[in-house]
């Protein structure tokens, strides 16, 4: 076990900033409990377990503890994981609910993870389906091809399978997973060119890095946003196309539903801070009454 106590110079809601990585309850690469926040991941190192929990002994600082060949290399991540590198300084909204939003939320920060390949996958599963269906998925297929991961952890605690084991996935099992061929084509054709998405972690702009993230076949602008959110601590990605977000967005700063392009606009002035809106709107606004029919649960298992 390697340890690291890290003291933020900044306000922090560990557990809110944190929950974007969390695929649902049943995350098998994510967990929270009594001794913390579980967090693995596959580094250049080998696979690595990180707990995250308050330091007893001194208020506002963290004991992050890590497992495995890429202990170190997860813990060398931890600033950024909590959003070090993340700079809300030049967000002051204008708009009422908002700035009420801003100030009851002060810890909210933009993660960093530096690990695009793990932000893509559950992204790239997420595409045009329930998120039912995308949690389902991504913890059968993290369960059957992962390795469980080191350390004491909560049982069931897995780390993703590294690139060229997703590309060896046969079809059978994608369709027992329930995902489509799109989908999996998406997903192999990212891990074939994994090592070159790593790359773009270095690329200086926004526009940039959506631009490298599309150039694999099957990802769009809301799948490159939602990598760029995680992976990169893109706090302007927005998800344009999400099934939910121009709705709760519109219903939160008008008062009516609104589609992708009215959004884009009422979130123009908070440019460089979009994604930052949007995730105060999710956490302090409830969405907006659901009178539509429902996009349906489908089983490809039983085709």
């Amino acid at each position: 076990m390697t340890v690291l106590r890290y003291a933020p110079a900044h306000r922090l809601d560990t557990r809110r900033t944190l929950s974007v990585l969390s695929r649902g309850g049943g995350d098998p690469t994510f967990r929270r409990d009594a001794r913390g926040i579980w967090v693995t991941a596959r580094t250049a190192a080998g696979p690595a377990t990180l707990l995250i929990a308050s330091e007893a002994s001194t208020p506002g600082a963290l004991r992050c503890e890590a497992w495995g060949p890429g202990a170190d290399a997860l813990l060398g991540s931890v600033p950024g994981l909590l959003g070090e590198h993340d700079d809300p300084s030049g967000f002051a909204p204008e708009h009422p609910l908002l700035r009420d939003l801003a100030r009851r939320h002060p810890g909210l920060r933009v993660i960093r993870t530096g690990r695009v390949f793990e932000a893509l996958v559950p992204a790239v599963l997420e595409q045009k389906v329930t998120g039912k269906e995308a949690r389902g998925a991504w913890r059968w297929l993290v369960n059957r091809y992962g390795e469980p991961a080191p350390g004491p952890g909560p049982a069931g605690l897995r780390i993703c399978p590294p690139p060229a084991v997703w590309a060896r996935i046969p079809s059978w099992d994608w369709h027992r997973a329930g995902v489509d061929g799109t989908r999996s084509r998406t997903i192999i054709a990212a891990a074939r060119v994994a090592a070159a998405l790593e790359r773009t972690l270095a690329l200086g702009s926004g526009a940039a890095i959506e631009a490298a993230l599309r150039a694999v076949p099957g990802i769009g602008i809301w799948t490159a946003a939602e990598i760029a959110q995680r992976a990169h601590g893109d706090a302007d990605a927005v998800s344009v196309g999400d099934y939910h977000l121009a709705a709760h967005v519109g219903w939160a700063l008008t008062g009516h539903r609104v589609d992708d392009a009215r959004m884009l606009e009422l979130l123009e002035p908070y440019r460089p801070h979009r994604f930052r809106v949007t995730r105060l709107i999710e956490l302090g606004v409830p969405r907006p009454p659901a009178f539509g029919p429902r996009m349906s649960v489908r089983s490809y298992a039983a085709i």
